[in-house]
């Protein structure tokens, strides 16, 4: 493992054509410190390009991807030494067992003897799969085998995790079980840059949003100042509860705080709060949330806030 204490992932003028079509254009993006953040964008905006880049599966054309600093093109072994990835739909070999698949693949990446056999059970461990570690893949569903595929990407305990689409294709229980997954790993100081199609996938999981489109970067920022941006009208931010809220209160005090425009129940412990402002009155409506004791356990912008955003910003790119 290398220690990385504030590890960045950065596109320099990188550019990337396959005979006369542009992938990616002039790419410039800079991205550091522990923090997962959406690469968001239709289909064939670049995205997967632009990682595999970042992973040297494909040379760019012009620029430099940094890793941590360091060309991966020129120096690969050092700049992917700190990195985890899961680029397209790879998949184990299905008569091999989690364990010795991933025996495999630590072999290939050079993790000590000594310790493959507790970094795959950490590894394994990560991604809720203990229980099916001696069976045969071939048996798992396809959510199954997207949660050992990012378990080898944790083999090496990476500070940097690059993620192309891990949900795509998966049934609704998968797509919440690996995005669960995606969330549990931010809490150990990585920096996860994951590329999705998918708004609600972003808003649920990412803090902050790069939005590419025909291979050009339109915007990178913290998801609340792209949606206060960007989106028209009013803003609404979603707010989780530990436990159900009291109507008269919703209606009696917390729709009545200075530029709320309307608060109401998604469900028991969910609020949608409609407000007019920006990142200032979106800052006091949480600390006006939290001093009301009402068990706030998390405030992010609704999925259709970030809709707005993305679609003003691809519809002025076409």
């Amino acid at each position: 493992m290398v220690v990385v204490s504030n590890p960045s992932v950065e596109a320099v003028n990188l550019s990337k054509k396959f005979g006369v079509f542009v992938a990616v254009s002039n790419l410039n993006l800079k991205i550091e410190g522990s923090k997962c953040v959406g690469f968001l964008g239709p289909n064939g905006a670049g995205k997967t390009t632009t990682l595999k880049m970042f992973t040297d599966l494909i040379r760019p054309s012009s620029g430099q991807a940094l890793i941590n600093g360091i060309n991966v093109h020129t120096e690969k072994k050092k700049a992917l030494a700190s990195v985890g990835t899961l680029i397209e739909t790879p998949e184990i070999y299905p008569s091999l067992t989690p364990r010795e698949g991933l025996t495999m693949i630590a072999e290939i990446r050079g993790v000590p003897a000594s310790e493959r056999k507790k970094r795959i059970e950490e590894a394994v461990a990560d991604v809720r799969m203990q229980e099916w570690m001696d069976k045969r893949v071939g048996k798992f569903s396809k959510g199954m085998k997207q949660r050992i595929c990012i378990a080898s990407a944790l083999l090496s305990n990476p500070s940097i995790l690059l993620l192309d689409e891990p949900t795509t294709g998966l049934d609704p229980r998968g797509m919440s079980e690996v995005r669960d997954i995606v969330k549990s790993l931010k809490s150990k100081k990585r920096l996860i840059f994951m590329s999705s199609h998918l708004l609600s996938e972003v808003s649920d999981v990412c803090d902050e949003v790069a939005m590419i489109d025909h291979g050009k970067l339109i915007v990178y920022d913290t998801i609340p100042n792209v949606t206060a941006k960007f989106s028209g009208g009013g803003n609404a931010v979603e707010v989780g509860l530990q436990h159900a809220i009291d109507e008269a209160l919703l209606a009696n005090t917390i729709a009545r705080f200075p530029d709320v425009m309307g608060a109401e129940k998604k469900d028991a412990k969910t609020l949608i709060i409609k407000f007019s402002g920006g990142l200032d009155v979106q800052e006091r409506l949480l600390d006006d949330l939290v001093r009301l004791n009402i068990g706030v356990v998390s405030f992010k912008p609704t999925s259709s806030e970030l809709e707005d955003a993305y679609l003003k910003l691809i519809k002025d790119t076409l």
